[in-house]
């Protein structure tokens, strides 16, 4: 925990919380291999208060839908306050803030001089957005950006307009919304939903960013929320948005490397740099038939997520 006890923070005034900043400043996250992003709400201190122990691959610390227009002051303070008392994490940690023209050019301001690993900005559209957002941020940040936008779904292979921009989330419910469609065709077989998923994966990957599939909001249906990853994982997606613990230990376990994976592909490195170095670049393989350079690389693929 950050705080041994919340009533101090929970007596404190919201304008007051800002007297009690720290002046601590975790390490920038390293590892690129993510199965969860988790939701959490800044408002929930005891939620904040454990960020530091969370299992999490990534945490967004939400500020825009989730909160009302008369906390959202509240919810970027506790933000702050938490940050500035954080030393170390074992999640990628972001910030999704509200659109730029909406507060978010504020919050952006006031978040960067906290340390962080990413901000989000929600509803893009376009590129002069995503341009805004990147002009505000502090340089050592990555953006991240929540496609919600039927423009965004369009133009999402054009929006990797500079390195920072690293990861989409994919907010399936607002883009049905921008799309014309109805919420009831979030099932596991609807072909619709299949097309976007699919769209959205190979745009995402077309232009270099990572793509994070939608968060199920039935967080009590942990079956139905089980099979939601394992479609997702025979796609191709690796990483899951998550409501809570639970949803988390359910994307680890799907999108985490099986031991035989592991083996397979070291296995396939190995005796393919063994073969390549005597100038034979495709061969068969008494245990795992043919390998050639794709399947070598491939295998590299597989050993880069460990």
């Amino acid at each position: 925990m950050i705080f041994p006890d919340l009533k101090i923070i929970e007596n404190t005034p919201i304008d007051q919380r800002l007297e009690e900043l720290g002046s601590k400043r975790k390490l920038p996250y390293t590892s690129k291999n993510f199965r969860s992003n988790m939701m959490l709400n800044p408002l929930n201190l005891k939620h904040l208060n454990r960020i530091d122990t969370s299992q999490a691959d990534m945490i967004t610390l939400n500020l825009e839908d989730a909160i009302a227009p008369s906390r959202k002051k509240e919810a970027l303070y506790n933000i702050g306050l938490f940050l500035s008392h954080l030393d170390s994490s074992q999640s990628f940690i972001i910030v999704r803030t509200n659109p730029i023209d909406e507060g978010g050019d504020k919050e952006i301001e006031f978040l960067n001089n906290f340390s962080f690993d990413a901000v989000r900005l929600p509803k893009v559209s376009n590129q002069k957005e995503i341009a805004h957002g990147l002009k505000l941020l502090s340089p050592k940040k990555e953006l991240h950006i929540s496609l919600e936008t039927k423009e965004a779904f369009e133009n999402l292979s054009t929006l990797r307009i500079d390195p920072r921009v690293t990861t989409a989330n994919l907010g399936i419910l607002d883009l049905l919304s921008s799309l014309g469609l109805p919420q009831s065709l979030v099932t596991l077989d609807n072909p619709t939903i299949e097309y976007i998923l699919s769209k959205f994966l190979v745009d995402a990957k077309t232009a270099g960013i990572l793509p994070i599939s939608f968060m199920y909001q039935e967080y009590e249906n942990l079956e139905l929320f089980r099979e939601w990853c394992q479609k997702e994982k025979r796609m191709g997606f690796t990483t899951k948005a998550c409501m809570g613990p639970a949803q988390v230990a359910i994307a680890h376990k799907v999108f985490g490397l099986s031991q035989e994976a592991l083996q397979r592909a070291e296995y396939i490195k190995n005796i393919f740099q063994e073969q390549s170095a005597q100038g034979v670049n495709g061969f068969m393989d008494e245990k795992y038939g043919f390998i050639d350079e794709p399947i070598y690389r491939d295998a590299l693929l597989v050993l880069e997520q460990v």
